[in-house]
């Protein structure tokens, strides 16, 4: 009887979540105020690291930004500047484990607990697997899913005491379903995107309730990190590369109403139900329709041609 109870009680739960997601979309909830909030930003000196930057300086955070570009870190934090808040820039190596946990040490003992982490950096090898040295494909991982470890270690106590805080991860639409030829992203996002479910599991078993999550899901982004990736020509029209402002200022809305996931766009949702419901053949057919199967070909192409000029590939 116990059992038919609680049964019955978590179809009501369940009904009401979907019902109240289903408001949300309809009737945006209240944003709320980050005002005061120390907000920490990694891979700031990107493009999407300073729009985030630009965006919580707009609502009054306190900003603290790392990156390994120590002059293109500095460049957003003079323009985050600009809004009057105030912000501090460290140059921080998120392949580093000890960098990361000295950078945190800095920041508790010169500017205070951080109660915003928005985990942002990313880099992709852009190589065959086969024809990728062992070094940038460890690094892709120790960025994009192993740094996210070391810096919630560094911060979540803090948040903890206190029961207040946001943890946002910047995932991608490539760690909910895959493509070939970018193992080494695909493995890091889809780890990523496991570490942040899993913590956030954990922080309401402990009854964290005031600390929030937000996992950020968006498909290609026009940062230039995936430069040249093209799916097939009729349904680029229909799903073009998102626009880095417009990618932001909808995570960012998804942030202040403690949403704790959002794909971009909402079209994100339909391939990431089709992989789990589909057949994998059936999936591998819908792939190749739409160009997916070979889309990351003439990235690599460019990739290649930039490595061999010395430029890299992050966010």
């Amino acid at each position: 009887m116990l059992l038919i109870v609680e049964l019955l009680l978590m179809l009501i739960d369940v009904t009401y979540y979907i019902l109240r997601a289903v408001v949300r979309v309809v009737f945006h909830p209240r944003p709320k105020s980050v005002d005061g909030e120390l907000c920490l930003i990694t891979g700031a000196g990107g493009v999407l690291g300073r729009l985030f930057a630009l965006e919580f300086a707009k609502e009054g955070a306190r900003l603290v930004l790392w990156d390994c570009d120590t002059v293109a870190n500095e460049r957003t934090a003079q323009l985050a500047r600009k809004q009057g808040v105030d912000v501090r820039a460290y140059t921080v190596d998120l392949s580093k484990r000890q960098s990361v946990y000295d950078a945190a040490e800095k920041v508790r003992a010169e500017v205070g607990d951080v109660s915003i982490l928005v985990n942002n950096a990313g880099v992709v090898a852009g190589r065959r697997l086969l024809e990728c040295p062992d070094e940038l494909l460890e690094r892709t991982l120790l960025v994009n899913c192993h740094a996210l470890f070391w810096t919630t270690k560094a911060f979540l106590p803090q948040m903890k005491v206190r029961n207040h805080g946001h943890i946002v991860t910047v995932a991608s639409a490539l760690g909910l379903f895959t493509t070939a030829c970018v193992e080494d992203y695909c493995a890091s996002k889809f780890g990523a995107v496991g570490f942040h479910e899993s913590l956030a599991h954990e922080l309401r078993v402990e009854n964290n309730d005031g600390i929030k999550t937000t996992l950020v899901c968006p498909y290609i982004v026009d940062t230039g990190m995936f430069s040249g990736c093209e799916i097939r020509k009729e349904i680029r029209k229909l799903i073009p590369p998102l626009e880095p402002l417009y990618t932001v200022q909808r995570s960012m809305k998804a942030i202040l109403a403690d949403q704790e996931m959002i794909c971009i766009p909402r079209i994100i949702y339909v391939p990431f139900i089709a992989r789990a419901l589909l057949p994998w053949e059936a999936n591998v057919v819908v792939y190749r329709f739409m160009g997916g199967d070979k889309c990351m070909l003439p990235f690599i192409k460019n990739a290649e041609t930039k490595t061999s000029c010395g430029e890299s590939q992050a966010s």
